[in-house]
């Protein structure tokens, strides 16, 4: 690992005040502390967030559920308001690594990481979440830009993501059996902003399927989408699974989520 200066801020005032151009937030550490110890990322300064109790609760905001972004996987798979108001949520959360990994890392963090195969991103885009900072509010569709790229400027901090209720939502993945991260995974919502589909771990971002979700505007069923195909084009190809294979499984999972959304 190399060196660091290491700052503890009380405040989110504090924390963007300290941070600089190399300065590197920490909220859970479960990426950014590992990849450091490999030295596969570095900063001059680590800017730990674990003080700033204001970062952290989950609470109803209207018709929608604000989530503060140092809000531990556990304490959203466990919140009675998710699990009341957006239950696909609480479940995509419990199904987060393992005990460890839940019980440190955090939403905010895992956003900002972007991981191609994490979880979040696919929650976030598929019931059009917004996402706060210190200095103004993304649209989930704005949000993921490339492989660990966000849409997030140099310094600005998230503080919370407001998830809109929906009507009926379902999250299902295929899921890594080492890692638990999501070779494939699909989250299907219908709500007051229409059908979205969203996909993680098939690209190097999240992204949505359009066809989909028209077909499902038609008719919320599996079977309005059983003919939907994607194109590999652009899918991520490695040890656990072809272009083609991450493709042909979107397919599969989203009409797996569609069936377990209509159980609601």
């Amino acid at each position: 690992m190399y060196g660091f200066e290491y700052q503890r801020p009380s405040s989110v005032a504090d924390a963007v005040r300290t941070s600089s151009a190399d300065a590197r937030y920490l909220a859970g550490g479960q990426s950014l502390v590992q990849s450091m110890k490999l030295r596969l990322a570095s900063a001059s300064t680590l800017v730990d967030l674990a003080s700033i109790a204001g970062l952290r609760g989950i609470s109803r905001d209207g018709s929608a559920v604000k989530i503060g972004a140092m809000t531990r996987h556990s304490e959203v798979a466990r919140s009675p308001e998710v699990r009341s108001a957006i239950p696909a949520l609480a479940e995509l959360a419990e199904s987060i690594g393992d005990p460890m990994v839940r019980n440190q890392g955090t939403i905010g963090g895992s956003l900002a990481n972007a991981d191609p195969a994490a979880d979040y991103p696919a929650a976030t885009l598929g019931l059009g979440a917004t996402i706060e900072t210190d200095r103004r509010s993304i649209a989930a569709d704005d949000f993921f830009v490339d492989l660990f790229t966000t849409a997030l400027q140099a310094g600005e901090l998230i503080v919370a993501v407001r998830f809109p209720m929906a009507k009926r939502a379902a999250y299902v993945k295929l899921r890594q059996p080492a890692s638990r991260f999501a070779l494939v995974g699909v989250f299907v919502s219908q709500g007051d902003q229409g059908v979205r589909v969203a996909v993680t771990g098939a690209r190097s971002y999240a992204f949505r399927v359009r066809e989909m979700e028209q077909a499902l505007e038609r008719e919320f069923s599996p079977e309005s989408i059983s003919g939907v195909k994607v194109d590999p084009a652009g899918c991520n190809s490695d040890l656990h699974g072809s272009a083609e294979y991450r493709a042909a499984m979107i397919g599969v999972l989203a009409q797996r989520a569609v069936a377990k959304a209509r159980e609601q």
